[in-house]
Order: C-alpha cells, then structure tokens, then sequence
C-alpha cells in the first residue's frame, strides 16, 4: 500500500500540521497537514450557533472576513505560514461544520475539491447559492477505498466510515515519515441501515505498514461517554418500536431528525408507511438532502413520495393533510434543533396551516446538539408545542460519535506515533486526554492539546 511503496532511503520530510477551527469548540472544522511542499487541507466548516445568534443573518451575502470575525468560519490566515503549496481541499462528509465555509474560503487556494459522491454535490449546491464570491476550484470524486497521488512523494487514500450522514470517510495522508490520519467523523458500525460498515481491516492495515501512523487528528465528541456507540440499525429498532406504540392514534403525528440523516428518513418513510400513514418530507435542506441522496441513487424512496421546501408549498400540503384528515398522514420536519425559521417551529407558533392538538405526537428522532444556543431554542420549541397539546417522544436516536471504547479501538487499531484531539472545546477534549494517556501516550510529548491558529511540528 502507499506509506510502504516509497523508496528505501529516502530523505527525511518535515511534516507539519495547523489547527486551524475546531479546536476550540464544536463547529467550523478546518486542519492542514503539510508533508514536504504539499499541503492538503482538510474540512472547511461553519459554526451555525454562531450565525443563529444573530436575526435573519444571510451568510450567501456576507464576507469571509465579516464571518471570520463572528466567529462563524474558520480564520485561515495562519495558512501563510505554512510553507508549501496546497494540493487538495478534502471534506470528509456532507455536515455544515465540515463543509459549509468552502463557499467563503476555497477560492484563495489554487487547489481542486476532492470528496466522495454525496459530498461533492452537497458541496456544489452550497457554491452554487454563494453570492459573495465565485468559486472556480475544480471538483474531484473519490470513493472510499481509493487513492490519488499528492505531489511526489505522498498520497492520499479513503477509508470508508459510518456516520449520521451517508458517503462519509477518513482521509488519510501518506507520507514518506508515516500516515496522518484524519479521523472526523465517525461511529463504528458494523450493521448500518444505508452503505458499507467501517472499514476496521483497512484502518489496521494502515498501523501496521511502511512507518506506520505518524499522527492520528481524532473527533472528541462523546469520549467522555462510557461504552460503545450503538449502530444505526438499534435507533432503527427504536424507532419502530415507538411508532408501533403509536399507530392507533388517530390524530396527528409528526416526526423530525437531521435532514442530512438520510438513513433515518429512509427508516421514518418505511415505519409510516407500515402504520398507515403517508410520509412527506416538509422544509428546504429535507428536500435537499433526500433528493440529493435519491438522485444520486443512496436511496430509493416510494415513487409517490412528497419533498417540499418552498414556504408555499409546504403550506400547501400542510392545508391538503388538514383536509384530508391529519390522520392519514406522517410530516417529517425541519426543525429538531428548535431552530427558528425551521418547519416543526413554525409549527409550535401556530404560523403554519397544520393545526396541534391535544394528545398529538411529535417524535424527536435527534438528541439536542449539546450547545447552548440549540439547547435555548430546543428548549423554546418543545415548550411551544406543548402549550398546543403536543405529546413529546424525545431522543430516537444514536450518536454519529465514538464513545470511549470505539476511541480505544482505534488508538488500539492504528498505534500512532502522535495523536492530535479535535472537535471540541479543552473542557470536551479531557476525557479524550485521560484515555490516552491510559493508553501510554503523554500530554505535551506525543499528545497534543491545541488550540485554533496553531502549528504542530512532528518531523523536523
């Protein structure tokens, strides 16, 4: 494989790595290693809780600095103190935090997009409603499991893994001193609902060939959560479970998840379907995501099935269920997070023609991102619908995230020489910290605790 194909002998490489968002929190992800003279970037992320803040903020029309300074995209300046020559701009998945400053900042970089399928399109819709700045960087597919050459001496591979949202991998970067690894984001599912499980063999190929892993960039989201991170097939379980519990009411329900969870939506469409009722999927990024993912052959959807995004016509369909009988039918919203402009909110403010009464149910197929924004507006949604009568079925849902033991596995599966906590605040990196240094790994040797606008030297 690549980190074993370079030649015996060869000069020694500096490798080096900038922190560049999401480092200090949850959101606006963006790292760069530079092997030698290429650099490769991975992730170019938005953090929406601070665009949320702010009323009827519209980011197609701000400024990348203007966001800089909000906090909401990633500060790329210190990318002038790398000294190489970007080769490639490398998002691991479709989630906002991953790809949602791309639009802003990678026209600075004379460098093509490469991502899997799902992500390129979700990453040319999002160029696409950019009004600020054209983006002419060209854009690259590669599936998990493939390779592309970066400059001379290194390459890039794909490792398939499983996530909350499909076609999601870790990319990994070969070079002659050792693989970095980029390991945002995953969960270790051997029986998903839609694509291949982790990819685990690969993973422990990587640890064991050529210099191994030089350094290992890991999400820190749930470390500190004991055990391991269930399958998306048990929320599946848990889902039917609470909608059989539910199927002879005869009022109306309505359901809510990640609109990017397309293996969730595929699940709530199913289940409806089984209780009698007819789904239809209601607000802009549902339409989006679902489309997207059946266009792109992820999924296959009823024929008859309904996406809406348009205000009028999801008002429209909302007064079409309300004269046909709220019983016949399954909503499935925007809006899990409470987010304000969002289907399911709109709905707890009485500002849509669908009608809540007492003892309806709303099924929240998501947890609560654990920030205090979308914790605030959540918090507001639900008490809303409540006010109406609404009965809350809270937390149908598994995490996209590694918990402690899928941590260990990893450390465990690829032995790096180095390791780098991402994807959270220091408070959310400690109990990543503690299991390493369980592990052997030492604070200030060979684990690096950082902060954005940072660079990390591994190999002089």
């Amino acid at each position: 494989m690549p980190a074993a194909g370079f030649p015996l002998g060869a000069t020694t490489m500096e490798v080096e790595i900038a922190t560049i968002g999401g480092y200090e929190a949850v959101g606006r992800q963006m790292t760069a290693v530079r092997a030698g003279d290429d650099v490769v970037i991975f992730d170019m992320g938005l953090n929406l809780s601070k665009v949320l803040i702010h009323d009827n903020v519209e980011t197609e029309r701000m400024h990348s600095l203007d966001l800089i300074d909000m906090g909401a995209i990633p500060d790329d300046r210190v990318m002038s103190d790398l000294e190489g020559d970007v080769k490639a701009i490398v998002p691991t998945h479709g989630h906002l935090d991953h790809i949602g400053a791309i639009s802003k900042l990678a026209h600075r970089y004379d460098a093509p997009i490469v991502a899997t399928p799902f992500t390129i399109e979700l990453v040319k819709q999002q160029i696409k409603s950019e009004e600020k700045f054209g983006v002419q960087n060209d854009l690259v597919k590669m599936d998990a499991g493939e390779t592309m050459s970066i400059g001379e001496r290194n390459e890039l591979e794909f490792v398939n893994v499983t996530h909350s949202i499909i076609d999601a991998i870790n990319p990994v970067l070969h070079t002659p001193e050792g693989s970095v690894v980029y390991g945002l984001d995953k969960r270790m599912d051997h029986s998903p609902v839609i694509g291949d499980p982790i990819d685990m063999k690969r993973f422990r190929e990587i640890g064991r060939e050529g210099e191994g892993v030089l350094c290992y960039i890991e999400d820190c989201t749930n470390a500190g959560k004991k055990g391991r991170t269930p399958s998306e097939s048990v929320a599946r379980r848990h889902l039917k479970d609470v909608m059989d519990s539910v199927a002879d009411y005869d009022g109306g329900i309505v359901a809510t998840t990640f609109s990017s969870h397309i293996a969730r939506v595929k699940s709530l469409v199913e289940f409806a379907d089984d209780i009698g009722r007819q789904p239809v999927l209601l607000g802009r990024s549902m339409e989006k995501y679902s489309g997207t993912a059946e266009r792109l052959d992820f999924v296959d959807f009823p024929e008859d099935l309904g996406m809406y995004g348009h205000r009028k016509s999801v008002d429209r369909t909302f007064k079409r269920i309300m004269n046909e009988g709220k019983e016949n039918f399954l909503p499935i919203v925007t809006g899990h997070q409470g987010e304000p402009r969002a289907m399911l909110t709109r709905m707890g403010r009485g500002e849509t023609p669908y009608e809540l009464d007492d003892g309806d149910k709303v099924l929240f197929s998501a947890r609560v991102i654990p920030e205090p924004t979308n914790e605030g507006q959540r918090y507001q949604s639900e008490k809303l619908l409540g006010m109406q009568g609404a009965r809350i079925y809270d937390d149908i849902h598994v995490s996209g995230h590694l918990r402690e033991e899928g941590h260990y596995e990893m450390i465990d599966a690829l032995q790096p020489k180095n390791i780098i906590p991402a994807h959270q605040s220091l408070e959310g990196f400690a109990p990543y910290v503690d299991l390493a240094e369980n592990m052997g790994y030492k604070a200030g040797r060979d684990l690096h605790i950082t902060r954005n606008g940072n660079m990390i030297k591994l190999t002089e």
